[in-house]
């Protein structure tokens, strides 16, 4: 053993002692994840596999009696259900994101036969029938190579889990989406149906905060002062007089509130005269002058205009309150097919749909009728807010109600 003498130089190591590197992991997390994907196969499509055996040859020799039929339906859906999980895992070990197809629901199709034909035509749930088959071969396949390279050929690991996995992907995205573009337009309607249900809850609910705070508790104040002018009118008739004179000041306040209200709701302005006059009129209450640009023709359908009021409204209002701008402008025109909407200001900018200006509720509600919200409002303005909506004629609905009555 050789000893060094204290203060002196150390020794110098010999140079087959040289410090090793730190350790780190051979595989990054992605790779992991696909390799977790792999080996977790076999034990999902040996599951689905004997579920799909059951249920399949069960309902198809049981076909020919009552029970057959329903036996496929609900093998059908519990089929669903698989894939719902098999999406699960492929978007947390894969990252791969397919929607979910639209739900059958018996409510939907009016009792149970046609919720039972439905369920039997459903390509989804036979899509997903064909998925857990083929999975077993593919399962068995993945595991023994997944586990082989760890042990054997763990250097090409890396590549090979990615080779398999684009597979795996490819068998998601390809049986277990919805059925075409119809079934994810079908999806999105729900969701929009879903948004316009909210919206009008919540306009219900302002309305009802409005008229209880402010029309309602005038209306009280009022009757509760006629009362008192009531029993001073012979005692007091000077004292009498005055009080009625308040009430009178007080109806005139819950008639103004109670106009506001009305045109919070549908502005008459807008039924009588269209448009244009409308948004002149909101523009005249804005606290920044605003110059009001109508090109339409004809009026749209009722729905559009008077979404498209509410929009400009909104906007006009984000800028009184928001935009510290000297002018703005509100235009509006009509191009193929659809209704378009442009509001400028020249404020300080910075608007986002995400910034708690309202921004994010206008561009839900004009999402629900296929429009869209577009904000350009960089650091320093100009902010500019472009919005469009489908262009549907008023004739053509009257006619559509007409015919729903009928």
């Amino acid at each position: 053993m050789t000893h060094s003498r204290p203060g002196a130089e150390p020794l110098p190591k010999p140079r087959g002692d040289q410090p090793l590197p730190p350790p780190r992991p051979p595989l990054s997390g992605t790779t992991w994840l696909e390799v977790v994907h792999l080996l977790v196969n076999l034990p999902m499509a040996l599951f689905a596999f004997t579920y799909v055996s059951l249920w399949l040859y069960a309902g198809a020799l049981l076909s020919i009696t009552v029970i057959g039929l329903p036996l496929l339906a609900a093998g059908l859906a519990g089929a669903r259900v698989l894939g719902s999980w098999e999406r699960a895992r492929a978007r947390a070990l894969l990252g791969v994101h397919v929607e979910a197809p639209t739900p059958i629901r018996r409510s939907t199709y009016g009792g149970f036969l046609p919720w039972l034909w439905a369920t039997l035509k459903d390509p989804v749930g036979w899509r997903t029938t064909l998925y857990s088959v083929m999975r077993l071969p593919w399962g068995i396949l993945t595991f023994a190579l997944t586990i082989s390279s760890l042990f054997v050929l763990w250097p090409l690991l890396p590549w090979l889990a990615r080779g398999l996995t684009e597979v795996d992907r490819a068998m998601v995205r390809g049986l277990l989406a919805p059925s075409d573009p119809l079934e994810r337009r079908i999806k999105e309607l729900e969701e929009d149906r879903g948004v316009v249900v909210d919206t009008a809850a919540a306009d219900l609910r302002r309305i009802e905060r409005d008229l209880h705070d402010g029309a309602q508790a005038r209306l009280v104040a009022l009757a509760m002062g006629l009362g008192l002018a009531k029993e001073k009118l012979l005692e007091d008739p000077e004292a009498a007089a005055e009080m009625v004179g308040e009430a009178h000041g007080e109806v005139k306040l819950a008639l103004e509130e109670l106009r506001d209200l009305a045109r919070g709701i549908h502005p008459a302005i807008l039924t009588d005269r269209g448009l244009s006059p409308a948004l002149s009129a909101v523009a005249a209450r804005c606290t920044v002058p605003v110059a009001v640009t109508v090109d339409l023709k004809d009026r749209p359908a009722q729905a559009i205009e008077g979404i498209a009021y509410y929009t400009v409204s909104e906007l006009l209002q984000n800028i009184s309150k928001h935009s510290g701008a000297k002018s703005a402008s509100a235009d509006v025109w009509r191009a193929e097919g659809r209704i378009m909407l442009q509001v400028t200001d020249d404020g300080k900018g910075g608007a986002r749909l995400d910034g708690g200006t309202g921004l994010s509720g206008l561009a839900e509600r004009l999402g629900s009728v296929d429009g869209l919200l577009v904000v350009e409002s960089p650091e320093g303005g100009p902010t500019v807010v472009t919005a469009e909506l489908p262009w549907r004629n008023r004739e053509s609905q009257a006619r559509a109600r007409a015919q729903a009555r009928v």
